[in-house]
This record gives structure tokens, C-alpha cells and sequence, in this order.
């Protein structure tokens, strides 16, 4: 046996490390190493909760803003602070201008040339590439002219040797499977997506003044609505808010969507490659008022689906003993009570305590430790969260909308619900949840309208802004579903100040290791389903599940050294 070791996995967020046992030509066991140490819970020790938020959204980059509404509501919810409805309705807003920026970019200049080969498409004829796209969409940008252009531009980018993110590619690898002109269509969607995702992050910017990382605060969002006033949200900035929904929703309809499927149709294999666990995790978001009403009036519904069995939903309660609990048996920590025990998040601990090889190593001891991120389990059991898991709760709840644009793409593609528990299925499913979600903003604008006309301006709750309305003690759990999956902050607020902090994270779920029964991580159980490797020493394979994912270790894991000391300081003058 051969073990296969790509470490780091590019063209994701933060440090990666796979390892596949090869037997027979086929992956028999797959580990997944998160090789950089978290470190967060101990800064908001200590902390004032009302500013957690801005600690917590400092996460991620790329996640930019989701770690940041994941602390507000557990603030919120310890407290037992409500949001006014236009609050509920501008989160709802951000969120999803999040979803759809991100799962555009992961598509384009991060998944794609796993399945695009670029240097391909420099085959391709111009004008059979825009009677492909003609047949698919009435994207404008479709002319024999434009691809022609986008060809020669693709040509002087390759022959000038500086050909960025495309240079070190397996291009020429037995596994892509798209004719030249679909390739060049990619590529100058690719282009494309540049330039539109530059527009959708100034939704951010117009209600939390900044992307990445808007301002955000307990108790509703910074963005006070008057219609006469020039710094707060007017009718000039509604307008531009309407002028944004209207270009990501045309991209998603006529470029990101159809793109997806003409795609997937060359790889129809994948759908049965890359499942792995078949158990599929949501909390639920996006509600038409706030978290706290009626849940039958959120977009995304919580749930756990076990087996792939579509007909049974089993309810999830975050502040639950015993179902959400966190596992170390193969991390690099230590708990107080054992390595085998599992601990519910506002009972959580973070110990660092590193028994790996010193760096640089061969391979992992995957008998002991080998990773810096936890294993988190819902009843014991592993699970996965994210598009795929969104898609399949919506579908199985029998949300008609989500119901009829999933058997759309299955009918489209000749391919069974089973399809979708794949690697195929999983980038299908971003792309389809993309379109509920950018669909769904237009209603939750139109809301937002509404409530203004009627006289309704209300953004900000602050009866419990001051801290000696407060309780003692108090727990809470901040909740959603960012892109990649269910996302959760526990507080413990003591006295006033955070007594404890932990976050589990989507690429936790997703990427963490074997637990003390030695059941994989969601990224593991998909690599070990049916992959075979066409060159070992080209892992596309590899990559194509992963990247199916859209992996986010910075999420998961933070920067320190082996004393636990800072690793660099930034000054700005």
C-alpha cells in the first residue's frame, strides 16, 4: 500500500492537509489534518459580550461576516433580546448577498478548474462556443466576437508565461472530460465573475459599511433608515440595494445555473463518487421575522437526516446535553476529563497540547493525534453540513419551490435523488440553494419597502443594551447556516464578561478527524467512496471532492507557534 499526502490543499481558505491510503489503485482510508492551531476562545475570555462580535468575525475573511451574526445572536439569545422585523429582514439581506458572493466565487476561481481545463479552451472555435452558450442561456455576452476576444486574451495571458492561479494545473489530465468550447465558455465566465462579485460585496457596505467585515450590533443591525437623512440608509442607498439584487440574480439565472448543469452533464459519473457519510446537519436560517417565532416561516429548516432517509427528520436542540458535543480522541488537545470524552460547547475546553512530528514529516501518526481541529458529533454521530445538506432538508420538508428546482436539475441531468449524495451532487446543490437564496432576497427587499412606507423604521432594540439589566449568569447559542454549513457560537456570560466561548464551525463538522470509536470526519468517509486515481502523482481526483466542500480552515483553525505565542505583528503607520 501507497499513502498519497497533498498537503497544503490549494485554492481553499487556510491550511489543509490530506492523506490517502492507496490499495489496489482505489483510496481505502483518507485522513484530514488541519495543520494550524485554533486559539480564539481564550482571547474572548474575559471579553464584554456586546463585543464578541467583532473578535469573532475576525475568524474568517472569506466567511466575512457570518462569524460575526453567529455571535451576535448567542449574545442575543442569552439575553433574550428580540430584533425588530427590519433588523431580521437586513440580516436576512447580508446573509444572502454572503451565500450568493461566495458560492459564485467558489464556483469560478476555486472549484471550476477541477473540472475546466484551461489550456484546453485555447482549442476552442469561437463561434461554436457561442452557439453552446446561445443554447443554454440568453446571457448577452454570448457573441462569436466576444469569445473570440476572450481567447486571445486567455492566449497572450498563457504565452507570457504569467498566467497566476492558472499556471501548475493538471491541464492535459485524463479526467477532464469538457469539449474545448465549453472550457473556453468557463473561462470567460470566469472573467466575468470577477468583476461581478466586486459589485454584490457593496450590499455589505451600504447596510454595515465595510465589506469584508460590516458592522453589526446586539440587538439589531448599525443601519438606521431615514429616507431624508444622507448618511443613513435612504432612498438613494434602497435603490442601489434593488440595482444590486437585480445584476446577482440575472448572473445566477443566466450564467452561474446553466453553467452548473451543462458541466455537471460531462461529469455524470461523479454522482456516484464522494458521498461518504449519507448523515446531513442543519440549524436553520433565514427567517421571515425573527429566530425566536414560528420556524415553519424560516427559509432553511433545522434538522438531521440520517442514511439518506428523506422521509424522517429529526429535530436538533443546540443547548441540548448529549446531542452536540465535541471530540478530541484524534486532536491536538487535551480535555479534562479524557480524550474520549465528548463535551457540549458551553461546556467546552480548548487545551492545546501538540503531540504530533515535528515539522517537516513524512506522514502523520494517525494512530494517535493528527489534527488541530475537533470532531464534532450530534448524537454520536458524525454528520455533514452545508449546500448539500440545505438542499436536502428543503427538499425533504416539501418546500415547493426547492422541491421543483431540484427534480428541474435531476430531470435535466437523467440522474436519481441518489445522484445527489456525491460530489457531483454537493456542487450541484450550492448552485441550486444559490438560486432559492438570491430569489428570496427579492422578497425579503420587497418586505423591507413595504414596512418603510407603512411607517415602520425600525432597525435597533436596545432595552437590554445596558449591562446591569443583565442576569448573573446566562447561556446562549447563536446559530446559522453559513455558506458552508450550520454554524455555532456557545456563550457563558458571568458577571458581565464572557466566561467561556466556543465556536463550532462548518469546516469543524466537515473536516475534523476520527472520533474516539473511530468514525471519520465528513471530508475522510467522502474520499474513502469510491475513488480511484487515474495519476497518483496528480491528485484531481482528490481535490474534486474536497474542493466540493469549499473547505475553510481559517474557520477552523488560527495561527500560533509551538509556545503559544503571537506569530507576527502588523504595524500601520
Amino acid at each position: 500500500m501507497s499513502r498519497i499526502v497533498v498537503d497544503p490543499i490549494t485554492r481553499i481558505e487556510g491550511h489543509l492537509r490530506i492523506e490517502a491510503q492507496m490499495e489496489d489503485g482505489r483510496i481505502a482510508q483518507a485522513f484530514s489534518s488541519g495543520t494550524s492551531v485554533r486559539g480564539l476562545e481564550i482571547i474572548l475570555k474575559g471579553r464584554d459580550p456586546r463585543d464578541a462580535w467583532a473578535f469573532a468575525q475576525r475568524i474568517c475573511g472569506v466567511c466575512t461576516l457570518v462569524h460575526g451574526m453567529a455571535s451576535i445572536r448567542a449574545v442575543e439569545d442569552a439575553l433574550k433580546i428580540d430584533i425588530p422585523t427590519n433588523a431580521q429582514l437586513i440580516r436576512n439581506l447580508m446573509i444572502g448577498a454572503q451565500y450568493v458572493h461566495d458560492h459564485v466565487m467558489h464556483f469560478y476561481h476555486l472549484h471550476a478548474l477541477d473540472w475546466v481545463d484551461v489550456v484546453s479552451a485555447l482549442d476552442a472555435d469561437p463561434a461554436a462556443t457561442s452557439a453552446l452558450a446561445q443554447s443554454i442561456s440568453k446571457h448577452p455576452n454570448s457573441s462569436p466576437g466576444y469569445f473570440s476576444d476572450m481567447k486571445t486574451k486567455l492566449k497572450n495571458f498563457v504565452e507570457s508565461g504569467q498566467i497566476g492561479i492558472f499556471n501548475q494545473g493538471y491541464w492535459g489530465h485524463p479526467g477532464y472530460k469538457l469539449p474545448p468550447e465549453a472550457n473556453l465558455m468557463a473561462v470567460a465566465h470566469y472573467f466575468e465573475a470577477l468583476a461581478w462579485q466586486r459589485e454584490v460585496a457593496k450590499l455589505h457596505a451600504i447596510f454595515g459599511g465595510k465589506n469584508p467585515h460590516p458592522n453589526f450590533v446586539v440587538g439589531g443591525v448599525p443601519s438606521p433608515i431615514d429616507l431624508n437623512s444622507d448618511s443613513a440608509i435612504n432612498a438613494e442607498k434602497l435603490s442601489k440595494v434593488k440595482t444590486i439584487l437585480d445584476m446577482a440574480q440575472s448572473f445566477v439565472d443566466e450564467v452561474y445555473l446553466p453553467d452548473t448543469l451543462a458541466i455537471a452533464g460531462f461529469y455524470k459519473d461523479w454522482a456516484t463518487r464522494g458521498e461518504g457519510l449519507g448523515n446531513f446537519l442543519t440549524y436553520g436560517d433565514f427567517p421571515s421575522t425573527g429566530l425566536t417565532s414560528d420556524r415553519s416561516s424560516w427559509l432553511v429548516p433545522p434538522g438531521v437526516i440520517l442514511d439518506r432517509d428523506l422521509s424522517t427528520i429529526h429535530p436538533v436542540d443546540l443547548s441540548a446535553e448529549g446531542e452536540i458535543e465535541e471530540y478530541v480522541a484524534h486532536s491536538w488537545y487535551e480535555y479534562e476529563g479524557g480524550k474520549d470524552k465528548g463535551l457540549h460547547p458551553w461546556a467546552g475546553e480548548t487545551a492545546l497540547d501538540y503531540t504530533g512530528p515535528k515539522p517537516p514529516f513524512d506522514q502523520l501518526d494517525v494512530e494517535g493525534a493528527y489534527s488541530w481541529i475537533k470532531a464534532p458529533r450530534w448524537k454520536g454521530k458524525p454528520v455533514e453540513v452545508g449546500p448539500l445538506a440545505r438542499v436536502l432538508m428543503m427538499y425533504a420538508s416539501g418546500q415547493e419551490q426547492a422541491k421543483a428546482l431540484v427534480d428541474s436539475a435531476l430531470t435535466t441531468l437523467d440522474l436519481p435523488v441518489r445522484g445527489l449524495y456525491s460530489t457531483l451532487g454537493r456542487v450541484a446543490a450550492r448552485t441550486l440553494e444559490t438560486k432559492l437564496i438570491v430569489d428570496a432576497m427579492q422578497d425579503w427587499y420587497a418586505a423591507l419597502i413595504a414596512n418603510i412606507k407603512a411607517g415602520d423604521t425600525t432597525t435597533f432594540n436596545g432595552t437590554k443594551w445596558d449591562p446591569s439589566s443583565w442576569p448573573k449568569q446566562a447561556k446562549g447559542v447563536g446559530f446559522m447556516e453559513a455558506p458552508r454549513g450550520g454554524l455555532g457560537h456557545w456563550i457563558v456570560i458571568e458577571d458581565g464578561k464572557i466566561a467561556n466561548y466556543q465556536a463550532v464551525v462548518p469546516s469543524t463538522w466537515n473536516a475534523g478527524p476520527r472520533d474516539a470509536q473511530g468514525q471519520s470526519g465528513a471530508y475522510e468517509a467522502a474520499l474513502q467512496d469510491n475513488h480511484t486515481m487515474a495519476v497518483e502523482d496528480q491528485p484531481l481526483e482528490i481535490l474534486r471532492t474536497i474542493h466540493s466542500f469549499d473547505p475553510c480552515l481559517a474557520c477552523a483553525v488560527h495561527v500560533m507557534d509551538p509556545d503559544g505565542e503571537e506569530r507576527l505583528q502588523v504595524k500601520v503607520c
